[in-house]
């Protein structure tokens, strides 16, 4: 069996048993460097080495941890919480709700859209954003499922259709490792060719929130940081948008999260919001909310740097085309099906595009697709997966911040969603889009 295959079977179905994803990272890692040829020795190499691409990553989240926690001590999440509660009981119990539900999941469908191109900070909004809202979401029974599915649509479909933000950076490795093999393709045509594949994005986010999670779920309701009602400090609470604001600008004129999460947290504690006694144990509650996350990125990143060691995701490229022959239709399906396991098992779109590029354009060309169909063929293989991998930013971030109080499960409860509500219809989507372009 093709060692991405069997790597990447390995760490869903540990996954789905409820086995720990850094752990089924590794399993898979072990499976598919020693079937693709390596000896174990090597594979442990390979996998350790490529643990340094994430310690940014790592070290990111835990500072976006520990300025979440900060946040919360400074008394502004309850407030956000009385003023909700207090809407919802003036314009009557069923009413207000409802209203105060659509308002909740339209705002976070909007950050996240906005993270990927109006204000590119990708998913360092998700844990600063979503704790704090958590026992509004309880007290208004919104399944914690539906607000991943609305993240992850908001972290995934901008960048694949709109031209802006990481959407450019997107669109811009899809041309340049097109023309690398051997297609040069216009970047107006990108956003064109990606429409349909979008639109089976949207189908599935409708799908999720008028069907498969309109139905109420009930939560147990803890505060994350202890704070009573009613008493707050307006310097704190000035002070804490104050952070927020600051954390945001550091970021965007730095590129970094870290000096982002760092400047935010500094302005907490100078400021007097949080007691410097506190400081050092709240910093630590933080990281410890974030550890997950660091942890799962640095396995991610062991993993895929074993399997593309192995050379077995060109030669699942190479199979799946020899397979093809010039039914168009079936070599649509196959090309989108190697995208799925590939970028399930890296995590990462962005990283996928180089390794099938080079493959699928020239198959796609001796097949007899056109280039706007060859553009769609790519951009959706590389798509996919990015909604439904165990580690995937796109389904961590959602999970960092619907976890904060442990009643949200990475697996079932983010990745099972997204995968059947995005994977499915951008598989469906793709493939008429590569057959009709």
């Amino acid at each position: 069996m093709n060692a991405v295959v069997l790597a990447v079977l390995i760490m869903l179905v540990l996954s789905l048993l409820r086995v720990n994803v850094v752990l089924a990272l590794v399993a898979g890692a072990l499976a598919g460097g020693l079937a693709g040829g390596l000896r174990i020795d090597k594979t442990i190499e390979v996998f350790s080495s490529g643990l340094g691409g994430s310690a940014e990553v790592a070290l990111s989240y835990a500072l976006l941890g520990g300025f979440a926690i900060a946040i919360s001590a400074s008394g502004l999440p309850n407030l956000m919480v009385e003023w909700v509660l207090a809407k919802v009981g003036k314009e009557g119990e069923s009413r207000g709700k409802t209203l105060s539900k659509a308002l909740i999941v339209f705002s976070i469908l909007l950050m996240a859209i906005f993270s990927q191109n109006l204000i590119p900070i990708h998913i360092a909004f998700i844990p600063i954003l979503i704790p704090p809202l958590l026992k509004v979401m309880n007290e208004l029974r919104i399944d914690r499922r539906l607000i991943a599915s609305v993240l992850t649509f908001g972290l995934t479909a901008p960048y694949i259709l709109l031209p802006v933000g990481f959407g450019q950076i997107f669109q811009g490795i899809i041309a340049e490792n097109m023309e690398s093999s051997g297609l040069a393709v216009n970047l107006s045509d990108i956003p064109k060719a990606m429409l349909i594949p979008t639109a089976g994005l949207v189908v599935g986010l409708l799908i999720a929130i008028f069907i498969s999670y309109r139905k109420k779920r009930d939560y147990q309701t803890t505060d994350i940081v202890e704070t009573e009602k009613g008493e707050y400090s307006k310097a704190g609470i000035l002070f804490s948008l104050v952070a927020i604001v600051a954390a945001l600008v550091v970021q965007l004129l730095t590129d970094s999260m870290i000096f982002g999460a760092l400047t935010g947290i500094l302005v907490i504690y100078i400021s007097g919001t949080i007691k410097w006694r506190e400081a050092d144990q709240l910093l630590t509650e933080g990281m410890k909310m974030m550890a997950f996350i660091g942890f799962v990125m640095l396995a991610a990143f062991g993993f895929a740097d074993v399997l593309k060691e192995t050379g077995d995701v060109e030669r699942l490229v190479e199979q799946a085309g020899a397979v093809i022959g010039n039914n168009k239709s079936l070599a649509a399906l196959l090309m989108l099906l190697v995208g799925l396991l590939v970028t399930m098992g890296i995590g990462s779109s962005f990283s996928t595009i180089p390794i099938i590029a080079t493959i699928f354009v020239p198959l796609a060309l001796e097949v007899g697709f056109s280039p706007i169909a060859t553009i769609a063929l790519v951009g959706t293989a590389a798509a996919l997966g990015d909604a439904g991998s165990p580690a995937s930013d796109s389904t961590l971030g959602p999970t960092a911040g619907l976890n904060a109080d442990g009643q949200h499960n990475h697996i079932w409860d983010t990745c099972v969603p997204t995968f059947v509500h995005y994977n499915i219809p951008l598989i469906l989507f793709g493939w008429l889009a590569a057959v009709i372009l």
